[in-house]
This record gives C-alpha cells, sequence and structure tokens, in this order.
C-alpha cells in the first residue's frame, strides 16, 4: 500500500507592512489653531468690516463722525484690496482717505464757507450744510465726469496692472468717485449711488476670496436703500435739532 506524495507550494515571502500613518485626532487644541491661522489671514478684513459697520450706521444717522472712520478705513483698505488684485480699489481707497478731510470740512463748515465767499444769499452764517436733492443741473456734468472716470480707470488698470476685472473694478471705482462728491454735498441722491455700487463690489469680493468684505457690502446694498429713505425724511424736518438753518453754531453732529 503506497503513499501518495502531494506537492507543497511554494510558500511566497511575506511582504514587508507599510507603516500605518497615524491619525491626528480632533482635538480641542487643532481647532483653536486652525481658527487662529484663519483669523491671522483674514484679520484686516475683519477689522476693515467691523470699521465698514460704524461708517454705515454713522452715514444713515447722518452723523458727522462718518468720515473720521472714512479716513482710517480706506487707508487700511489700501493693502487689502492691493494684495488681492483689486489695483482699482486700492486707487480708490486712497482716494477715500483724502476725500474724508474734504467731507469733514464740508460737512462741519461748508455753508460757512460759501458765506465767506458770499454765496449764501445775505442769510445768517450757519455752519453745517443741509440734506437736499441734487440739482436737476447736475446730472449731466455727473454723467460726464462719471463716464470719463469710468473710461480713464479701465485704462489704467488694462495698461498698467494684470486686474482680472477691469471693466467692474473700474466701474465701481468711477462710481464712487461721483457718490463720495454727492455725500459731501450731502445730496440724498448719494443713496443711489451706493446701492449700485455695493451690490456690484458684493459680487467682485466673494469672486476675490473678501468673504467679510463681501458680507458688508451685501449688507451696505440693503442699508443704503433704507438710508435713502432716511434722508429723505430728514431732509422735511424742520426744527433746531435737525435742521441747520436754524441752528446757528457750530453743530455737534445728529445723534
Amino acid at each position: 500500500m503506497g503513499f501518495g506524495i502531494f506537492p507543497i507550494s511554494p510558500i511566497s515571502p511575506i511582504s514587508p507592512i507599510s507603516p500605518i500613518s497615524p491619525i491626528t485626532p480632533k482635538t480641542p487644541k487643532n481647532k483653536n489653531k486652525k481658527m487662529q491661522q484663519y483669523l491671522l489671514a483674514h484679520w484686516l478684513d475683519i477689522f476693515t468690516t467691523l470699521l465698514g459697520l460704524l461708517y454705515i450706521w454713522l452715514e444713515y444717522r447722518a452723523h458727522i463722525a462718518l468720515w473720521l472712520v472714512s479716513i482710517i478705513m480706506p487707508a487700511m483698505d489700501i493693502w487689502l484690496y492691493w494684495t488681492h488684485g483689486l489695483y482699482g480699489d486700492a486707487g480708490m481707497a486712497a482716494y477715500y482717505t483724502v476725500a474724508g478731510v474734504y467731507g469733514f470740512i464740508m460737512w462741519r463748515y461748508g455753508a460757512l464757507i460759501r458765506t465767506l465767499m458770499g454765496r449764501n444769499d445775505g442769510k445768517k452764517i450757519v455752519y453745517e450744510i443741509p440734506i437736499t436733492h441734487m440739482p436737476l443741473k447736475k446730472y449731466l456734468p455727473v454723467a460726464l465726469c462719471f463716464i470719463l472716470a469710468w473710461g480713464a480707470t479701465y485704462w489704467v488698470l488694462t495698461t498698467w496692472t494684470n486686474s482680472t476685472v477691469p471693466l467692474l473694478d473700474a466701474f465701481t471705482n468711477a462710481l464712487s468717485f461721483v457718490g463720495l462728491w454727492a455725500l459731501a454735498k450731502k445730496y440724498i441722491e448719494q443713496w443711489v449711488f451706493w446701492i449700485i455700487v455695493d451690490a456690484v463690489c458684493f459680487y467682485l469680493y466673494i469672486g476675490k476670496g473678501i468673504p467679510f468684505k463681501a458680507g458688508l457690502y451685501g449688507l451696505y446694498t440693503i442699508i443704503a436703500v433704507a438710508g435713502y429713505f432716511k434722508w429723505e425724511r430728514m431732509s422735511t424736518e424742520i426744527h433746531p435739532e435737525t435742521h441747520p438753518e436754524t441752528h446757528p453754531g457750530p453743530p455737534e453732529g445728529r445723534e
């Protein structure tokens, strides 16, 4: 009786086991570190957004302190916009910084300056200019200035920068130029300019990865609509506390 011989398969060599990468647990310490990194990357966006909220509240109340904020905030925005490729907005922020000084002087002493220049038609001396509608004769010059500014800004952006959104960037800059002038004159129509500017900027800043500033301009758009009607009502109020023509001394600003 014989025994069958069963062939034995050769044993395959054992392949080395790859080391298993350790799984980093999601601890509160790691979350805090990521939050710190995020805040460090966006601190300027966040801080100028907070200043922007203060600014729009002061503008809605027609308070003269808005011009002090409008000097500080755009000075910081210059760097924010430049590092995100919004060169037109960076240039406009530089203009805002200088215009903030002009706006403060116009709101505080604009009527007095006109009086000293003999342009108040013999009325008693007042210090602050009133809220009014923009005269019809201003519309054509304003439109021409806007078109020229839009074209000039577009040429600068396409010739001297690598801006990826020159058309819209130039548009918001040109209209902002007009809007800031109208704000310094306390024309109610300045809100219409800002509604358009804010809506376009909301779209631009989302695309450029500036989330907090985008949210701010989305809020600006809504507040600008309310601001128009607020100023419309304020322009019709006639009493010493709110109407500058019956308030002979330097105003403290509307509360």
